[in-house]
């Protein structure tokens, strides 16, 4: 009973929203302290800089330990590919950061205590949640538009080569050219200096950024929202799940059943009439 009591007593710690934005006050802090390390410290602030770098470790092993006492099935919480992702993060972040062989990779790792805002904040779980499940659609995107970029690179080191062997030397320096092309990074004294040798190449220019910069990248950006819509509805039929609400599903289901139940009595009447 006690125990109850106490595991109930987290769980309200854990679903606070005073304790989530205080939890996200210390990651931002965290960040902003990896940033004021880069500078020059006196050795005053950097004695502070390391006194605070223990205390957020310290709170963040206190908050995982807080959402792992909570958790009604202990084997529950490491099911969740955050909560997996938290705790070595907070794990690694032990290892002392100076004076050690580990002092790289400890530090590194404290910079990487800056995405727990992604696992903290549902919305931005969410958003990485869509880009990775869009990642197979996206490929053969990718695939295609690499395809292109391989076949104008071919024809634009051929034809350019001799106008400017550092542009278009060969296919890789070519398709490095094509990059700068399609992201508008002065395209245009590219495309004019081939023009003064080739007036017809902007030809080549304008097909290659309509192909890649508005349909191939206009593909990816429907590809991403498109997901993200079906993530979205996910959830919000998960959240009316858990509220106890009919789903669109189960309104779904109840409108087949009504309709099989009005075919069913048209059936019976029709029948009773022939009788």
């Amino acid at each position: 009973m006690q125990a109850s009591t106490i595991q109930s007593k987290f769980i309200r710690i854990r679903s606070n929203k005073l304790f989530e934005l205080l939890v996200i006050s210390v990651i931002i802090f965290s960040a902003l302290l990896v940033g004021a390390k880069t500078y020059e410290m006196s050795d005053t602030l950097i004695t502070v800089a390391k006194f605070l770098d223990w205390f957020i470790t310290i709170f963040f092993l206190t908050e995982i330990s807080i959402r792992f006492i909570a958790e009604p099935r202990k084997r529950d919480f490491f099911k969740n590919f955050w909560n997996i992702f938290d705790t070595l993060i907070v794990l690694i972040s032990l290892i002392p950061a100076d004076d050690t062989d580990m002092a790289i990779i400890a530090r590194l790792v404290r910079v990487f205590r800056v995405l727990r805002m992604i696992s903290i904040i549902p919305e931005l779980r969410l958003l990485l949640t869509s880009l990775v499940k869009a990642m197979p659609q996206l490929g053969y995107v990718m695939l295609l538009m690499f395809i292109i970029f391989y076949i104008y690179a071919a024809i634009g080191s051929t034809l350019f080569e001799s106008i400017n062997p550092v542009l278009w030397g060969d296919i890789t320096v070519s398709m490095l050219t094509l990059f700068r092309v399609m992201t508008f990074e002065d395209w245009t004294d590219v495309m004019y200096e081939t023009m003064a040798v080739y007036p017809m190449s902007w030809v080549f220019y304008l097909t290659f950024i309509f192909l890649s910069a508005f349909a191939f990248l206009n593909m990816v950006i429907g590809i991403v929202v498109n997901v993200m819509e079906q993530e979205n509805e996910k959830a919000r039929a998960e959240a009316m799940e858990e509220r106890g609400e009919p789903t669109i599903v189960d309104l779904s289901q109840q409108l087949t059943q009504i309709q099989q139940q009005l075919n069913e009595l048209t059936a019976q009447t029709k029948s009773d009439k022939t009788k």
